[in-house]
């Protein structure tokens, strides 16, 4: 059985979504975003989360310049997966259909979100050929 990929936990999804939305970011500069009034536990804080995502190697960390700069080794589209097959596995004995089907049927979807769902089916359904999967 393959290791189980380690999650992050909400400080750390923090963390991650200002090193996504920057590309990469100083631990002053994380901490200036997420912590306006900041004191130096803040800082503290916001190390060691760096420290703990490059433990579990979700950030990269650049050493070059005084202050290190960090940069996020896996998307946001990434840990979504992660998480999406971790619940699947999880809560439906690993089929994702049962996820998707519920997040399709109780979220709000666009009328834009509907034509892409229906393009994503039809592309896997033509890839049929190619010996991928269809749903």
């Amino acid at each position: 059985m393959g290791r189980k990929p380690q999650d992050v936990t909400d400080a750390e999804l923090a963390v991650l979504k200002v090193l996504w939305n920057s590309g990469s970011a100083t631990i002053r500069r994380i901490t200036d975003e997420l912590y306006p009034r900041q004191s130096e536990s803040d800082y503290a804080t916001v190390k060691k989360l760096l420290a703990r995502l490059e433990r579990k190697r979700f950030v990269t960390r650049n050493r070059k310049q005084m202050a290190h700069t960090f940069q996020a080794r896996l998307t946001r589209d990434q840990l979504l997966g992660q998480r999406l097959e971790g619940l699947a596995n999880n809560l439906c004995d690993g089929s994702s259909i049962p996820l998707l089907m519920h997040l399709v049927q109780k979220g709000k979807i666009s009328t834009k979100q509907r034509q892409q769902l229906r393009a994503l089916i039809r592309k896997l359904s033509d890839d049929t050929g190619s010996g991928r999967r269809t749903i």
